[in-house]
């Protein structure tokens, strides 16, 4: 499995139009068809530059997928994203390979 994350840190006077943005284009990543699914959280840091961070994580089963969803379509999402919010989001992205999971005995966490 990989893991596709992007990570962005919000000014804080785009943070609420920024946070309804990301809200419809989570739908539109998904109708691709090319991820299982995709997990919005909160980065529970405090930035030095201030404003606040999210992650967006991305679950597909394939390289090929990935490949095929930054080439024909984060690209376009991306350069949205810029046009609306310039210098106001800055991001980063990450691409990770799920080697195992572990869970704890006691369910209790």
């Amino acid at each position: 499995m990989i893991i596709y994350n992007e990570t962005f840190n919000i000014d804080d006077s785009i943070h609420q139009e920024w946070r309804e943005w990301v809200q419809q284009y989570i739908p539109k990543v998904l109708a691709t068809g090319l991820f299982s699914k995709l997990i919005f959280s909160k980065v529970l840091i405090t930035e030095e530059m201030g404003g606040t961070t999210y992650s967006l994580q991305y679950y597909t089963r394939s390289e090929a997928a990935l490949k095929a969803f930054q080439s024909h379509i984060s690209d376009q999402l991306q350069s949205e994203a810029l046009k609306r919010f310039g210098d106001k989001m800055l991001a980063f992205r990450t691409e990770l390979e799920f080697i195992d999971e572990f869970k704890a005995s006691n369910n209790d966490c």
